[in-house]
């Protein structure tokens, strides 16, 4: 399944230092633009963002009640890891394909 985003255009201001940085980076690194440049930060800053998260959402984990796991636990944690790992071979298999 393709999905189409929409593209929008947004402005930004840097002082002199950090627009050559920028311009040196894109020209140093390949990027096609700065505007490749600049998504790739942003998804970066939104993958950190989301380990941080998890992180969070684990160490919270730690600290609440525990009770050991039987082998049904184990049994549909491995379930759910099997289906998502195959969900993920289909997608990437879809989308070498395309």
């Amino acid at each position: 399944m393709l999905i189409i985003m929409k593209i929008e255009t947004m402005n930004i201001s840097l002082p002199t230092p950090l627009k050559v940085y920028v311009q040196q980076r894109v020209k140093r690194d390949g990027y096609g633009n700065i505007s490749e440049y600049m998504r790739e930060l942003i998804r970066g800053d939104q993958k950190k963002k989301a380990k941080e998260r998890l992180e969070n959402l684990l160490l919270e984990g730690m600290d609440g009640p525990t009770s050991p796991m039987t082998k049904a636990d184990w049994d549909e944690m491995h379930q759910r890891l099997n289906i998502a790992a195959a969900q993920k071979k289909q997608s990437t298999s879809k989308s070498r394909s395309k």
